[in-house]
């Protein structure tokens, strides 16, 4: 398959360009078709934010389709249990009983962090990391709750490694993670994400994208599958960073890779 030209221009600029932007940037690349595969620290640790919900929910499904777990369990929500929005079920103003599926969904979809904490305390974060790592994440870990500012302030952070997450949203492309059933669940929420200023900035609905995005102070992550007409994979994190300047980078990065790959 003879070389996409504009696809190897659009990369060179992102380099470029993720390399101006101030504090720790990096992203991964790669075409599913072609195989063609590109990054910029890639390999590093960065801080997850809301990313991390994404191994969270796979590992969920992957103990489901085990049977260690049945996403049927409901989980009641205690009026101590919520935290700052993002996200529905601090809103309620009673407690709750929710499946793990809806939590789950409300962790992704909504990028709800009462509920990443309910399924965080119910899986436990040591079986997760476990989990992680069995996964193929070594990287990419929890350290803590969300909002857990004790935690926080004792350096503990929860963190993410783009390549990882890229290797692992290609598995569910290609139906290569535990089966295709969960494959397919995995990639229909993921598809649901409300929060679609980053990746989709620009593409605006012109592709589907299955993904799950991180936001919090001088930090904005975004990971996910674009389904051009040649299907890649993206995954941008930054931190310490110029929000605005970082979210330009990956929405105009993103773009400039869809158009190369469409033809």
């Amino acid at each position: 398959m003879s070389e996409n030209i504009r696809e190897a221009e659009a990369l060179k600029r992102l380099s470029e360009r993720v390399e101006t932007v101030k504090g720790h940037t990096g992203f991964y690349y790669k075409n599913l078709v072609t195989g063609v595969t590109a990054g910029l620290h890639d390999d590093e640790s960065f801080l997850a934010a809301s990313v991390i919900k994404l191994p969270m929910f796979l590992y969920i499904l992957w103990k489901d389709a085990e049977g260690e777990l049945s996403m049927d369990t409901r989980l009641r929500v205690r009026n101590e249990d919520k935290v700052p929005v993002c996200g529905a079920v601090t809103l309620f103003t009673d407690e709750p009983e929710c499946d793990i599926r809806t939590l789950c969904r409300l962790m992704i979809s909504l990028s709800d962090n009462t509920a990443t904490n309910i399924l965080m305390n119910y899986c436990g974060i040591d079986r997760l990391n476990e989990g992680f790592r069995a996964m193929g994440l070594e990287k990419t870990h929890i350290e803590r709750l969300l909002f857990d500012s004790k935690a926080g302030a004792e350096g503990k952070e929860n963190k993410i490694c783009p390549r990882e997450l890229g290797i692992i949203l290609e598995k569910l492309y290609k139906n290569e993670f535990i089966s295709e059933k969960v494959c397919k669940e995995a990639i229909d929420t993921l598809f649901t994400q409300q929060i679609n200023h980053k990746l989709d900035g620009k593409i605006c609905g012109a592709a589907p994208i299955a993904h799950k995005t991180g936001e919090d102070d001088q930090l904005s992550n975004d990971v996910g599958i674009v389904y051009a007409k040649e299907p890649f994979v993206i995954c941008f994190a930054g931190h310490d960073t110029d929000v605005y300047a970082w979210e330009t980078v990956i929405r105009e990065g993103a773009y400039e890779l869809y158009k190369a790959v469409e033809g």
